[in-house]
């Protein structure tokens, strides 16, 4: 029976007879792949694509607000971490593989395929092992590793945004193309205790990036989106993500005073005329950090943090404990005191409204991080509009941070081969 208080998006389930759908239904996911890169469609998704494969060529510099990496941000730590059972964690489930496996599933520690992630439900970069392809035991291992790494409250929401993304195949006909495990993992670097490795996990509306050091961890860049966010019916009847975010996000931009408020909403509409060429995209709509946007300058917009009540900027941490909720505990807890020493420097903005039902955009910025806040039109629904049961969010570490970058100088015994541009500077 279906929650009516998570089926809002019901109004806008698609017609399965059409030729998209028909024609999804037969596929798996290299299929699927295959026919959009040699027919070019969508048109649109096909463009932003080959400007993906431009951006990849560039050498890594990091997010930026003016162009410049800003270095000695970042330094290792220890974030408490029990890199023994994550290292345990991995070699199991790399002792499952076969050796054909194997060698489409280890990278160097810096190799550029870091950087191929992306969160369509296209299978663009077939890196390592596909979760839906292998057995049961090897799945178990993946989950259990990507339990291992991350707090049990992160775990759980990369688990809900799997299920959702299952939901969404089962809603739309095409289990093989978007189920609950159409997700690739694979490593950079070998798993130890002492060196430093990690591990990407990524998939429709979920992409994590791990590195690791001896009890330092480093989730960055991640995306975590639904479409629609809540599962209404079936065996995870009642899931539901990125609603806190959404709820801390209305309330911090609703306790502004009207000046201050005015500031923050940079744009009132969506898709706001204002808005410079290149903006607003089909793909990433008002988000600027996505896929392949390792290198993007980003300026600052709205109102710095530090100008608002103590309960206000209590709500910038609530809503940045929300966006790091994937870090275990202490390395969580680590950050945000990171983060709230750069409230100086800290970066609130809103695009759309702030009424009942009203879909909006918001993104918090800093020298240190970098996380947005999405509400999207339909991509499998058909809501034309921006609805609040499609969300994308994600997060960056700017100034060469995403990635562990930064911090590699620091690491023993790397042989850095990924160049960046932090190190010219």
């Amino acid at each position: 029976m279906a929650d009516d208080n998570l089926s809002a998006f019901r109004a806008h389930l698609p017609d399965l007879s059409q030729p998209r759908f028909t024609t999804m239904k037969k596929q798996d996911a290299h299929e699927y792949a295959k026919a959009f890169i040699e027919d070019g469609n969508p048109p649109w998704l096909h463009g932003l694509w080959q400007h993906w494969r431009r951006l990849y060529q560039e050498p890594f510099k990091g997010i930026t607000n003016d162009g410049r990496v800003r270095n000695d941000l970042f330094h290792l730590r220890d974030d408490g971490i029990l890199i023994s059972s994550i290292v345990a964690a991995a070699n199991n489930l790399l002792s499952l593989l076969t050796p054909d496996q194997l060698s489409k599933t280890i990278f160097h520690i810096d190799a550029p395929e870091w950087r191929t992630w992306s969160n369509p439900e296209f299978l663009l970069s077939n890196k390592g092992i596909r979760l839906d392809e292998v057995s049961d035991s090897i799945r178990s291992a993946a989950l259990n590793l990507l339990k291992e790494t991350l707090s049990p409250e992160g775990y759980e929401k990369a688990l809900g945004a799997m299920r959702i993304n299952g939901f969404l195949g089962e809603l739309v006909g095409a289990p093989q193309i978007c189920g609950e495990f159409s997700y690739n993992v694979c490593f950079f670097g070998t798993p130890s205790e002492q060196q430093a490795w990690g591990f990407q996990w990524y998939g429709h509306h979920l992409c994590l990036n791990i590195f690791l050091y001896r009890s330092t961890i480093v989730v960055s860049p991640f995306f975590t989106g639904a479409e629609p966010n809540g599962i209404d019916d079936g065996p995870y009847k009642g899931t539901r993500i990125l609603h806190e975010e959404e709820r801390l996000g209305l309330e911090l931009m609703r306790s502004l005073e009207g000046s201050v408020r005015d500031k923050v909403q940079v744009f009132k509409e969506l898709k706001d005329p204002g808005m410079e060429h290149g903006r607003w995209n089909h793909d990433d709509q008002r988000h600027l950090c996505g896929a392949y946007r390792d290198n993007r300058v980003v300026p600052y917009e709205g109102v710095v943090v530090s100008s608002f009540s103590l309960e206000q900027q209590a709500l910038v941490k609530a809503i940045l404990n929300q966006f790091l909720l994937y870090l275990p505990q202490r390395a969580r807890e680590l950050r945000i005191e990171e983060c709230e020493r750069w409230f100086h420097e800290t970066y609130f903005c809103w695009i759309g409204g702030y009424r009942d039902g009203d879909a909006f955009y918001y993104r918090i910025q800093s020298p240190v991080v970098i996380v947005e806040f999405d509400h999207h039109s339909g991509v499998f629904l058909t809501n034309k509009e921006p609805k609040r049961f499609h969300i994308h969010t994600l997060l960056r570490t700017p100034n060469g941070g995403d990635y562990g970058m930064a911090l590699r100088k620091e690491c023993e015994g790397i042989r850095q081969e990924w160049v960046w541009e932090g190190d010219k500077e």
